[in-house]
């Protein structure tokens, strides 16, 4: 066959099979679309799962008349004219090719009304051939009309899925771009039924109701929110405690100036930021989003946009990773905050962001460890509800202050030498004392270990590792690095190396293994914490072993100041094994519990 032209009908119908995967995929570039045009409210209507039909229609600022033919033609847009306005896209699409790659594999129709026009219009497209340009009465807005998707792609269609599947798709992309919006309200009805209706949410509590409507009132109960702006990079949202974990990785959202976005390095920062304090096997939940620079982001890397790469990718990754884990270390209460917005507009290049305040931490107790009883008595006398005023009118006592009352409280008793039962403000707090002095015990260690050098154990015969010339190159120019971590390398020729010391801590490991999954962290993202994540394990296994044991016999004293020490140490919320290690029972719970005030 020679070199010749494929037909357009032919070019559009290749271009839907990167766009066009399934009918979720048609919903979101036409909700992009809308989202581009500044809709604040997009209504979705599904029947059969979208395959006999998909309408998206909302009010944002419509198509003209002479434009709607132009709008299903190949790499037609309205949202960028050079490579500079590319580099600085913030719009959610901008290739065109969304509209002509839908019509070539359906009977679209595409109604608009624009700005002040008279009357809206309405452009028939059926297999990508445009068949009636007619006036129609429609609102402001636009309204994208689907029908029979790839009714003329059988082999495609025999790849769907069932209706029950391919709307759990649509409904899982909806919820996505529902958290990634909180400015727009979102429909969707499927059959003629509709199943969600949901405003626009811009205060902080709205967001936050959205966020259980659509999640589940215990992410909502269970997230700890972060806000942290430096070096230009901004990330805020919601990251769910690691007590509220997950078997899958079903409920992590991820926007990049408002775009949803699935990317190995951030999931990668993420899963540093939790590591010490989630089980194995969990998946930890979050909604979370990052802003910067749009120059400092190519959004340009898949024909899906799913995917994204950042210009300063080590600065990104450090950045979710400590700002996520400093979050989750000082386990801070729910506390107001101010409600998110839409994605901003650019900054402007170079500019450097105001530091944030500092978040929340907590306040560091130095207390003996006996105290005394006299003390605690006093403190709970105080706590106790003012009495009474009496008849002649006499004041009452006076509400304790704060620094009376820490947020752990003070110890009343122990329970079956196991749980401590303390007071506090709220109610009542109940302590796993073997879990808590476990968290506490751990992060000691590592305190003490980071601020030493690492001690190097060597071997009496070296390892010999084969690895790739690339790799060997590798080992070489992180030399440094990895010898302040206690691991000493010897490249002895093109592909082959050898490990002649390894942490102390880690002398029992596997050199070989040790090696090959570092070098395979730092070809993917540049850094590695396989030897840290190993010194942890051994120092955690350490702090189980040096923990107070469950039976034994504590006094107030030594209950007190354990208390104390947990509001000292971060991630003391958790044990070493992601279980919490206290909980609260408020006032209101108890007075459920024995039907007081029915």
């Amino acid at each position: 066959m020679g070199i010749h032209l494929l037909p357009p009908q032919l070019v559009n119908q290749i271009a839907a099979g990167e766009v066009v995967e399934r009918p979720a995929s048609v919903v979101k570039e036409l909700v992009e679309n809308s989202l581009d045009a500044g809709a604040k409210r997009i209504r979705v209507e599904v029947e059969q799962g979208g395959l006999r039909l998909l309408r998206v229609r909302d009010d944002g600022a419509g198509i003209p008349k002479d434009e709607l033919a132009l709008a299903l033609s190949r790499h037609a847009t309205s949202k960028i004219d050079s490579l500079a306005a590319l580099e600085q896209v913030r719009s959610m699409g901008f290739r065109g090719e969304a509209l002509p790659s839908i019509g070539s594999v359906s009977r679209l129709t595409l109604s608009s009304r624009a700005g002040d026009a008279e009357t809206g219009w309405r452009l028939l497209c059926e297999g990508g051939q445009e068949l009636d340009l007619a006036p129609a009465p429609h609102p402001r807005g636009t309204t994208v009309e689907v029908r029979d998707l790839f009714y003329n792609t059988p082999a495609r269609r025999k790849f769907m899925r069932t209706e029950r599947t391919e709307f759990g798709h649509i409904d899982q992309l909806l919820r996505r771009l529902t958290l990634g919006r909180f400015d727009v309200g979102f429909t969707l009805v499927h059959n003629q039924r509709e199943l969600s209706n949901l405003s626009a949410a811009e205060t902080a509590p709205e967001q936050e109701r959205r966020i259980g409507e659509l999640l589940g009132p215990g992410f909502a109960n269970d997230a700890l929110f972060l806000a942290r702006e430096a070096s230009g990079l901004r990330l805020s949202g919601w990251a769910g405690r690691p007590t509220f974990s997950r078997s899958q990785a079903d409920m992590q959202y991820f926007f990049v100036n408002g775009r949803m976005v699935r990317d190995k390095l951030v999931s990668h920062a993420v899963r540093l930021a939790y590591q010490d304090v989630l089980y194995h096997g969990r998946h930890p939940a979050y909604i979370l989003y990052l802003e910067l620079d749009p120059v400092q982001v190519d959004v340009n890397v898949h024909p899906t946009k799913h995917e994204v790469r950042f210009r300063e990718s080590r600065l990104v990754h450090d950045f979710i990773h400590r700002t996520l884990g400093q979050a989750l270390a000082t386990g801070s209460p729910k506390q107001d905050h101010a409600p998110l917005t839409a994605p901003a507009a650019a900054p402007s290049p170079g500019a450097e962001a105001a530091p944030a305040a500092p978040g929340p931490a907590q306040r560091r107790l130095s207390l003996p460890l006996r105290e005394s009883s006299a003390r605690y008595q006093a403190a709970f006398e105080m706590q106790r509800p003012p009495p009474a005023a009496a008849p002649d009118g006499a004041p009452q006592a006076s509400e304790p202050r704060a620094e009376q009352a820490p947020r752990l409280g003070f110890a009343l008793a122990q329970l079956h030498g196991v749980y401590i039962l303390a007071q506090n403000t709220e109610g009542l707090v109940l302590v796993d004392m073997h879990a808590a002095h476990e968290r506490i015990t751990y992060e000691r260690l590592k305190t003490t270990y980071e601020d030493s050098a690492v001690v190097s154990q060597p071997l009496l015969l070296p390892v010999a590792v084969q690895v790739s010339r690339a790799e060997a190159d590798l080992a070489e120019a992180h030399a440094p690095l990895l010898g302040a971590l206690g691991l000493e390398l010897d490249r002895l020729d093109q592909g082959a190396l050898a490990v002649r010391a390894v942490p102390a801590l880690l002398q029992g490991a596997d050199a070989e293994r040790l090696v090959r999954d570092l070098l395979a962290d730092l070809q993917a993202h540049g850094s590695s914490e396989r030897i840290r994540e190993g010194i942890n394990q051994v120092l955690a296994t350490l702090a189980c072993h040096g923990a107070v044991r469950a039976n034994r016999r504590l006094s107030l004293d030594e209950m007190n100041h354990l208390l104390r020490q947990m509001e000292a140490t971060e991630r003391s919320d958790q044990c070493n094994h992601g279980r919490p290690t206290w909980v609260q029972l408020g006032m209101g719970e108890l007075d459920r519990l024995f039907l007081r005030g029915r």
